[in-house]
């Protein structure tokens, strides 16, 4: 086990932030100049590689356990894991050697309530000089952005400094309260965000909700997105918690459908992405199609991630691990299923590098059923 675990550490070194272009670059999810623009139901491209029709999962340890409500995670240099607790509104870090899970601290202002609380994490690209964690989380008036400093010489449980908001006003819910936030390969900060059940929001171009945003470190719109001012960077979203990039430097995310179809989608700036308008596969001018689909007994997508030439997605309610292979920009084969049923909800997937992912379990959040070591993180193998 402790050498399962020093192989997660030692993958997981330096892969805590995006590093990559610089701000000048073109945004993910644009092709770079001279390049043809990949779309959905585009095809591969040259010189494209396609993965397998064929995956395998192995689980090679489980690195924690006895987690509340966990939903975020950043990997800190050096291989320990920031894991936030929904429905607590806490920090907690996991040691890669031991396993051990110690609270570092609250984040003040967080309103726990249906699908909302303390929600996605993600490390300042900078983190090794400014220790900034970024959160994403509910308050009682909205969904919000902050970033905290994380000082490892205070007291334990004291050791996240006041938030730090950079951007506020998503809209809030009992649903659909996205949460997931990335920094991408340019270095700017990407941030998934639902409809929270209010689906004209979606299509609304005033409204942060239903949107994926594209904003700097500070909370300011950057060159390239479809409006100057604006951080909205796709529109027409029901509910976003996944959020990835290829090797490629395509962005792709997941979103949860209503009672038809959920979806991955490839991300172009100022696409529109259909809801509430369409569900699923339309053909409709104006609207970009997804690039998979489920049944959302099937899936219900939370996290997603990239490794070894597929999009990897957690499901909630499918309780299961989906592989979708890649040629490019569209999918080599049919989407593959993993781990069916086996370790329950499933919220959050990160990609450690090479054949190597954390995945992290969803029991303790209200709608399944925790086991006696509940919640876990599980590290695989994955090909």
């Amino acid at each position: 086990m402790l050498a399962l675990v020093g192989c997660w550490a030692l993958l997981a070194t330096g892969c805590s932030a995006g590093a990559g272009a610089g701000s000048g670059a073109s945004p993910p999810g644009s092709s770079p100049p001279g390049a043809a623009s990949p779309t959905a139901s585009g095809t591969a491209g040259a010189g494209a590689s396609a993965a397998p029709a064929k995956g395998s999962v192995t689980v090679a340890g489980e690195p924690a356990k006895g987690l509340k409500s966990p939903w975020g995670v950043a990997v800190l240099p050096g291989g320990d894991l920031l894991v936030a607790s929904r429905d607590e509104g806490s920090v907690s870090r996991v040691a890669a050697g031991s396993g051990a899970v110690t609270r570092i601290g609250d984040v003040p202002g967080v309103a726990p309530g249906g699908e909302g609380g303390l929600l996605g994490l993600a490390l300042s690209p900078n983190f090794a000089s400014d220790r900034l964690v970024y959160a994403y989380f509910t308050t009682e008036s909205d969904n919000r952005v902050a970033r905290l400093r994380y000082d490892e010489q205070r007291a334990a449980g004291q050791q996240l400094g006041a938030p730090d908001t950079v951007l506020r006003g998503i809209p809030k819910g009992l649903i659909h309260n996205g949460g997931r936030i990335a920094f991408g390969p340019d270095r700017m900060l990407y941030v998934g965000t639902g409809e929270t059940g209010d689906t004209a929001l979606a299509q609304d171009p005033k409204s942060l909700g239903g949107k994926i945003l594209r904003m700097t470190p500070d909370g300011r719109p950057v060159h390239g997105n479809p409006e100057a001012d604006s951080v909205v960077y796709s529109t027409g979203h029901r509910n976003v918690q996944g959020l990835a990039w290829d090797k490629d430097k395509r962005l792709w995310a997941a979103e949860f459908g209503q009672n038809t179809w959920d979806e991955l989608n490839l991300i172009e700036p100022g696409g529109n992405y259909g809801w509430p308008e369409v569900e699923g596969k339309a053909g409709r001018a104006g609207f970009r199609d997804p690039v998979a689909v489920w049944r959302p007994d099937e899936a219900s997508p939370s996290g997603i991630a990239w490794a070894q030439g597929s999009i990897w997605v957690a499901g909630l309610k499918g309780e299961r691990l989906w592989r979708v292979p890649l040629n490019g920009a569209v999918p080599a084969a049919e989407p593959e299923a993993f781990l069916e049923g086996k370790y329950g909800r499933l919220r959050t997937v990160v990609p450690l590098g090479g054949d190597r992912m954390l995945l992290v379990t969803s029991e303790t959040d209200g709608r399944g059923s925790a086991q006696a070591d509940d919640d876990r993180i599980l590290t695989l193998t994955v090909r």
